[in-house]
């Protein structure tokens, strides 16, 4: 007898072999030679002074802060090999403190990739199921995994095609309700992920809150008390290139920005979205990581989310655009530092999520920090969609930065084993913040 197609038991195990073989896809072709020479440093942490000087440096000499500056902890900074006297030279001069964190960034992205094929095999072999929220997978297998569920659960999920990326990839996100979107009274949850390519560990967590609505729903108020709007890959041609070809790949892939494109393609979405665009914080350099592209939304991919935004603005509660790392829950204004007239709520809101997220971590993750963008990162960034979002009236509107851990690029590229705690906690912590944001609105309403 064929077993129904739909079951959990037979789509674990369909699932486990498809996800396995395009995880392993993913990887065959994966290029780390692009980093030959480059080494990572930790730097810091500095004083508060220092915080701004590195920024300087930064942008000037257009350095890659994979964890950005903070008083409370180290940055890491990717630095190329040309630049690396100069960067050094910089850092004695103004006798900031820094030690290496890969003397050879090609060799340890290599060992991280070996070590995402075998825990993936591992999990295929214990007779586990490969899942995009304890594996890091790629975009067909995302997107399949999303398919599964909008068939399995269509009374309540409907799967959307908003349109398709510069090189032609859809661009999919997931539509959770128990009235289909029809009550109109009914607040949404806006979450998505992976706007910046390299960070492989926001998608699993956006997976894992579609797991939590569907297949295992321990809060049913999360589902009967809201829509959600869950998209795991805001980037798709970026996410893609950084599992081919570039592992630490920021920005979108477009040529047709400017005429260094061909040369330098890309635009970084998050420095893309039309509020304070070109302000700070970001560069008109096409070549630079945080080029901000050559006029607001021109990219496809953050018009996608502009467009859900202003389609559900007057509806949409709660947005929150999952990136990595550092452990912080950052919220408007980013673009000036200045305090937002909801930046009360915003912040004990996001002080419940640090508490629950603290509760139910490992002792040995860093523990998270919030508040206003610009005065916790000391350092302002216009064109970012989380100000966007919360200039369109939307009360809650948060920038998570996940969890990384000092060994390996394990920022980006947590452990594996750490894949299924991170999204766990970082539910919990969702979960506590719109409980409480639902409290105080109650009681600013009474």
């Amino acid at each position: 007898m064929v077993g129904d197609p739909t079951s959990p038991t037979t789509f674990n195990r369909v699932q486990t072999k498809l996800f396995l073989i395009l995880a392993l896809a993913g990887y065959v072709f994966a290029k780390n030679e692009h980093y030959i020479g480059w080494k990572s440093y930790f730097v810091g942490p500095p004083i508060k002074e220092h915080v701004k000087t590195l920024v300087i440096l930064g942008e000037k000499m257009d350095l890659d802060y994979l964890s950005p500056p903070h008083p409370e902890r180290e940055a890491i900074v990717l630095v190329p090999p040309r630049k690396q006297l100069e960067f050094i030279k910089t850092l004695k001069n103004f006798t900031i403190k820094y030690r290496s964190h890969a003397e050879n960034v090609k060799a340890t992205l290599d060992r991280d990739d070996e070590r995402i094929r075998n825990w993936t095999n591992i999990i295929s072999r214990n007779g586990g199921a490969v899942t995009p929220y304890n594996s890091y997978l790629c975009l067909d297998a995302i997107y399949g995994y999303m398919h599964h569920i909008s068939m399995r659960h269509k009374k309540t999920v409907t799967m959307v095609t908003a349109g398709h990326s510069f090189e032609g990839r859809p661009l999919k996100y997931l539509k959770i309700s128990t009235t289909n979107f029809h009550k109109k009274s009914k607040n949404i949850i806006f979450v998505d992920a992976a706007i910046h390519a390299r960070e492989w560990i926001a998608p699993p967590v956006v997976t894992w809150i579609i797991h939590k609505l569907t297949d295992d729903v321990t809060e049913p108020n999360m589902l009967n008390d809201f829509d959600w709007i869950l998209m795991p890959v805001v980037n798709p041609d970026g996410y893609e290139f950084s599992f081919s070809e570039k592992r630490l790949w920021r920005k979108t892939r477009s040529t047709n920005t400017d005429p260094q494109s061909f040369r330098c393609p890309g635009v970084d979405g998050n420095r893309n979205f039309d509020f304070a665009w070109g302000a700070t914080g970001s560069s008109s350099n096409p070549c630079s990581d945080t080029y901000r592209g050559n006029r607001a939304f021109s990219e496809v991919e953050t018009r996608t989310v502009r467009d859900i935004l202003n389609t559900y603005s007057y509806r949409i509660y709660m947005y929150i655009s999952m990136h990595s790392f550092g452990s912080m829950i950052l919220y408007p204004w980013g673009h000036n530092s200045s305090d937002s007239k909801y930046s009360f709520n915003l912040h004990l809101a996001s002080s419940a999520m640090v508490k629950a997220i603290r509760n139910a971590s490992l002792p040995h993750f860093p523990d998270y920090v919030n508040g206003n963008s610009g005065k916790t990162m000391f350092y302002t960034a216009g064109g970012a969609a989380d100000d966007y979002a919360h200039n369109l009236g939307i009360p809650y509107s948060y920038t998570f930065e996940l969890p990384g851990l000092s060994g390996g690029m394990h920022g980006f590229e947590l452990h594996p084993m750490h894949i299924k705690q991170v999204c766990k906690e970082t539910w919990i912590g969702l979960v506590a913040g719109i409980t409480k944001a639902t409290k105080l609105t109650e009681k600013d309403r009474s």
